[in-house]
């Protein structure tokens, strides 16, 4: 049997949240969600799973009907348990785009698109102050970090302070920001006439657990590189690493 990610601790947390997704309890499901985070973690294509997980168009085809349905997505929201959303920290990330993932028979980009390094993706998160992902949107990599974090924000409960990199200098995420009953950290950018004077440079230190977020995230090949054609598919699978580090919680 190829090497396993569930154990029985973490199976017996994972399964009941599954189950009120509207996932059926079928005998093979644990063995199923096994072959996907196999998939998840090596990066291979959906025909090369071993056998041991099953037929490999069964795994496929249960994955995509649950992307399709947002029951991944919901599965990891329902796995964000009390966050410790005192602070909140945003960045975003590239993930370079394999070339079979492009070329999707559908009418919008599928979150693909163009930056110095080709055909990206980005990647924004948020993390809470155990550095736990809250949220994320997946946006093409030509998306700047400062036109999505509105939509990011939006998703995020309200906490003390939001940290963020000078990506993230715009008097109008300031504004959201406060308008939330949170205190920006940000810092401004070299050409501001106001200055940082006034930035918490202590907790804007705190700022590299965002950053350890994607470390933990992108060892899983099929989440560092995309090999998914639709944006939702790839979302599912960011969806399912980033539930996995809620298990151990």
């Amino acid at each position: 049997m190829p090497r396993q990610m569930l154990t029985d601790e973490y199976w017996s947390k994972l399964r009941p949240i599954l189950l009120q997704q509207g996932i059926y309890d079928k005998t093979d499901l644990r063995t199923t969600v096994e072959g996907i985070l196999y998939r998840m973690r090596t990066g291979c294509q959906w025909r090369d799973l071993p056998e041991a997980f099953g037929l490999w168009n069964t795994v496929y085809k249960r994955f995509n009907a649950w992307s399709a349905a947002g029951k991944l997505m919901a599965a990891f929201r329902a796995l964000v348990d009390d966050p410790d959303v005192e602070w909140l920290f945003i960045d975003g990330s590239y993930v370079k785009a394999h070339q079979d993932s492009t070329g999707a028979a559908t009418e919008g980009a599928e979150a693909i698109g163009k930056s110095r390094a080709g055909n990206t993706s980005k990647i924004h998160l948020a993390v809470d102050a155990y550095g736990l992902p809250n949220a994320f949107r997946i946006t093409g990599g030509e998306v700047h970090d400062s036109t999505e974090a509105q939509a990011l924000i939006d998703d995020l409960p309200t906490g003390d302070a939001l940290i963020a990199d000078k990506g993230y200098d715009s008097e109008r995420i300031r504004e959201q920001v406060e308008a939330k009953g949170m205190r920006p950290v940000i810092p401004r950018k070299r050409n501001s006439k106001k200055g940082n004077n006034s930035l918490d440079r202590g907790l804007y230190r705190y700022r590299h657990l965002v950053e350890n977020a994607f470390a933990r995230l992108k060892p899983y090949r099929a989440i560092a590189m995309r090999y998914d054609k639709l944006k939702r598919n790839y979302e599912s699978m960011v969806a399912l690493a980033c539930g996995f580090l809620w298990l151990p919680m």
